[in-house]
């Protein structure tokens, strides 16, 4: 049991019931957008601890009052942006704020604190937010936010009046960029948006999407930009988005955007750079070329780029960041399917493994130079066996090492080889140059989200729990709206770390999240079946394992037998292990 203050935000869903009962299935998977998207890379943002979860609201505790109040009202000011449709049918919440003494005790949390908070979060508008005088007199002259003075409130079941104010939220924008600008920040930082496919073949879709994503790549390259990674900036796609929209959701300075049009030997992309801040339109063009002349299509539209928002890069960086040429386009053309064929969820069973990697196949038999299907091999084969698929899964992680070393021949400075190599080297053990590799991988390019993912992960499982903290958390501000995958793997390794640690309660928490990312994911539902077990919750690990027994059915003996090992230091594993046994898995 322990005793500390704190900032207690609660938050609770509006007309919850009225909505499940409409709309119960596509209800749960709002809320979990809304989680994804909003509410948790917020509260990490703020770092915001989430002690109690329901199925309409939520309970945080920041260490610092400002980051609790800015963190409100980012989150009222999201979600009323998301939210547009009938007042009937939309997604709001009310949240208070107080700050006091709490008592935290077996992941349950008590004190007046809290109840205060809770009741000041009835007293709120929907869409509102209800703050007390203490928390109020905290944040005045700290946040570019406007107060109106309740007076004093009887709450319910609490003694005494209690002094409060609503927080006036017409016309602010207290988003992340309210904060500090950390080193990151201050960099030119632009989003890609997905480009609008404007072929009479809307099964064009996947070309549009890789060439889009192909320039974000380019773009991350220059150390100098802050890029904000594929499936964030994609997750605007399909709907009309203003630039300060933009600007407030992804944090940005400058967005991109355009068009792409593909008809038999000919592409048209018509592309626009708009300052977030203003509105203005720094450069736009619109070119008209051959097909086999897209690559330097993509990299005419990056040098553009850099050249608007970072004149500091020189012509000879660009040159260098520039692709190799000659790729065969029918190759291309089949890597991006293999990419969006992952991208669409084919990487939880075998079946997805097989139709990516075919594609990967095909592309590379037309081009053996094609990087990006070289990629997607080496990943999907160390998934593959992570996943423990196949009666013999030692191959599995073979296939990806000569992948991998492709890759390296085609270009030793590829950072997405660097990735790869660094996942293979983690499953040999060979935990120092995966590390290298890693690191290496994020100096060549400090925006590339995915090696970010991974070394997190690999951090959590060799003992630098310090270290994965910090880059799950960049990962995530590279990346704040990404697939649920990779969120996912940023809370895995934030769950890996506190296990590691000892901290099963932690590690629960952090699980759970992961796992309501991505459900067919084994890591994940290992550590809460070993957590569980710890903690003697035998019930609550049954879940878990019956989940595995469906998608991943060797993983767990293969880790209490030892042919798959997570972690580095033998006490770490045997933390793990013993906890499976526990739950009663045998080899």
């Amino acid at each position: 049991m322990s005793r500390r203050l704190a900032a207690i935000f609660a938050a609770d869903m509006v007309g919850y019931s009225r909505l499940m009962a409409t709309d119960e299935a596509g209800t749960i998977a709002r809320l979990k957008d809304m989680r994804r998207d909003v509410l948790d890379p917020a509260i990490l943002r703020g770092g915001g601890e989430i002690v109690k979860l329901t199925g309409d609201g939520l309970l945080v505790l920041f260490a610092s009052v400002v980051e609790a109040v800015e963190t409100a009202a980012l989150i009222q000011d999201a979600v009323g942006r998301i939210e547009t449709g009938t007042v009937e049918e939309r997604i709001r919440y009310r949240i208070g704020i107080h700050v006091g003494d709490v008592v935290v005790d077996d992941g349950e949390i008590y004190g007046d604190g809290v109840n205060i908070a809770a009741r000041l979060e009835a007293q709120a508008e929907p869409g509102g937010i209800v703050v007390s005088a203490d928390v109020q007199s905290q944040v005045r002259g700290k946040v570019g936010l406007s107060f109106v003075d309740l007076g004093k409130l009887s709450l319910k079941n609490i003694p005494s009046p209690v002094h409060a104010y609503a927080i006036d939220l017409e016309g602010t924008a207290p988003f992340v960029q309210a904060q500090a600008p950390d080193p990151v920040q201050r960099k030119p930082s632009i989003a890609v948006l997905a480009f609008q496919n404007m072929s009479a073949d809307p099964e064009q879709e996947y070309f549009c999407d890789g060439v889009c994503e192909d320039i974000i790549t380019e773009l991350s390259r220059f150390p100098d930009l802050f890029v904000i990674a594929r499936n964030s900036s994609f997750s605007y796609k399909g709907r009309p988005v203003t630039h300060s929209e933009v600007a407030r959701g992804l944090g940005v300075r400058y967005m991109l955007e355009g068009s792409l049009r593909r008809a038999a030997s000919r592409v048209r992309i018509t592309a626009q750079l708009i300052d977030c801040e203003t509105g203005a339109h720094v450069w736009a063009e619109r070119y008209d070329r051959d097909i086999e002349d897209v690559f330097e299509l993509q990299d005419e539209i990056t040098s553009s780029v850099v050249g608007a928002i970072a004149p500091q890069i020189t012509k000879a960086e660009l040159e260098r960041a520039g692709r190799a040429r000659g790729i065969d386009i029918s190759s291309y053309d089949l890597a991006l399917k293999a990419q969006a064929t992952f991208q669409e969820g084919a990487f939880s069973d075998i079946e997805g493994h097989d139709k990516v990697l075919e594609l990967t196949r095909r592309a590379l038999e037309l081009d053996p130079r094609n990087t990006q299907a070289l990629w997607i091999q080496a990943y999907v084969y160390t998934i593959r066996y992570l996943y423990q698929f196949g009666e013999a899964p030692e191959e599995s992680l073979g296939h990806a090492e000569a992948a991998a070393d492709r890759l390296f021949q085609n270009n030793r400075s590829d950072p997405r080889a660097l990735a790869a190599r660094g996942m293979i080297r983690h499953f040999r053990h060979d935990y120092d140059a995966a590390t290298a590799d890693f690191r290496r991988a994020f100096e060549l390019n400090p925006n590339f989200a995915l090696n970010l993912f991974f070394m997190a992960w690999h951090e959590s499982l060799v003992g630098r729990t310090e270290d994965a903290r910090e880059h799950a958390l960049l990962a995530l501000r590279l990346s704040p709206r990404d697939a649920d995958i990779w969120v996912g793997d940023a809370y895995l390794a934030l769950a890996q770390a506190s296990f590691a640690e000892g901290d099963f309660i932690e590690a629960r928490r952090w699980g759970e999240r992961a796992i309501e990312m991505t459900p067919r994911a084994p890591i994940r539902r290992a550590l809460m079946i070993a957590a569980a077990a710890h903690l003697g919750l035998l019930e609550q690990a049954r879940p878990h394992t019956e989940a595995l027994a469906d998608f991943a059915p060797a993983f767990l003996d293969s880790l209490v037998s030892g042919r798959l090992t997570l972690y580095r230091l033998p006490e770490h594993n045997a933390l793990l292990v013993e906890g499976l046994k526990k739950s009663g898995q045998r080899c």
